[in-house]
């Protein structure tokens, strides 16, 4: 059973940028496709962005296609999501997931979680 761990979350400006780590712990992340989910005060879970195992397929939400970008560059070790032109809208906690099968947006369908990182950005 893979342990994740996110950080990279912290305070920044409208239209900057932050990277997000997820980083494994007791296993790799060696068959495992990955997903990126925030959640922001009062709102449900969201999802953000998710990665096939290789690396192959990438899925975004339109709210954060052509600013946020998903990698893998080793498949089996840290997942990162790249965070560029933020908005006071993409203020929310983040947490990345992992699922032994296909990529999917459906939280439901993810088995381990991360604690979570804050995002925030100000206008």
């Amino acid at each position: 059973q893979v342990r994740l761990a996110e950080s990279g979350g912290g305070l920044v400006q409208a239209g900057g940028s932050l990277r997000l780590s997820c980083t494994p712990t007791r296993r790799n992340l060696s068959g495992y496709s990955m997903g990126w989910f925030r959640q922001a005060p009062g709102k449900e879970l969201e999802f953000v962005a998710a990665i096939s195992w290789l690396g192959g397929r990438t899925d975004y939400a339109d709210s954060v296609k052509g600013r946020f970008t998903i990698s893998r560059p080793n498949a089996k070790d840290t997942l990162y999501l790249q965070m560029n032109s933020l908005q006071s809208e993409d203020t929310a906690v983040y947490y990345c997931a992992a699922r032994f099968y296909s990529v999917s947006y459906d939280a439901n369908e993810y088995s381990e979680w991360g604690q979570g990182t804050q995002v925030t950005v100000s206008s």
